[in-house]
């Protein structure tokens, strides 16, 4: 199953977006969506799970939940919004973690793309894809895809969209 992985749009949807995920099974957004249009234009490209952010209004936030916890074919995911430090989570992401004990552990929040693999929770992976969006201080807009194939997570790339507030070539 191949995976396309965006967290931060804060609102905005760049359409280079569209080139990277119509290649995708399904898409997957760590939350700060911004609004229901950006959520919207995603379901269109391809099947879409996500979780509400910080910034995401009330609606949002009734519609989707703030965590996910689900399976790929024997691989456990878990995406929340705001996952803390990889180093030292929260202890509720951590009792999460150890209760649930997740392949894959997936977050936005810091607008920082990050890519760990944590002995002390069984080689938990955990992402963090950066920001898709134009609010925030990254400097690049950043999505990535991959692959879960026989319960191992291959082909990890990130994808630099251009940078931030920049107007996206026709």
């Amino acid at each position: 199953m191949k995976i396309g992985l965006i967290s931060d749009t804060h609102s905005f949807f760049d359409p280079k977006i569209t080139k990277y995920f119509d290649v995708v099974d399904e898409i997957w957004h760590a939350g700060d969506i911004g609004n229901k249009m950006v959520l919207e234009q995603l379901k269109t490209l391809k099947p879409t799970r996500a979780v509400f952010g910080n910034i995401d209004d009330l609606t949002m936030q009734k519609a989707l939940p703030e965590h996910l916890i689900f399976d790929v074919n024997g691989f456990k995911v878990y995406i929340t919004h705001i996952g803390g430090n990889f180093e030292k989570f929260s202890r509720k992401i951590s009792e999460t973690i150890k209760n649930e004990q997740p392949n894959l552990f997936i977050c936005g929040h810091s607008h920082i793309v990050k890519i760990r693999t944590l002995p002390q929770f069984n080689n938990l992976i955990c992402i963090n894809p950066g920001a898709a969006g134009n609010e925030g201080f990254h400097i690049v807009k950043t999505i990535m895809t991959f692959e879960i194939n026989n319960k191992k997570l291959e082909n990890l790339k990130l994808i630099e969209l251009g940078k931030r507030g920049a107007i996206p070539a026709n």
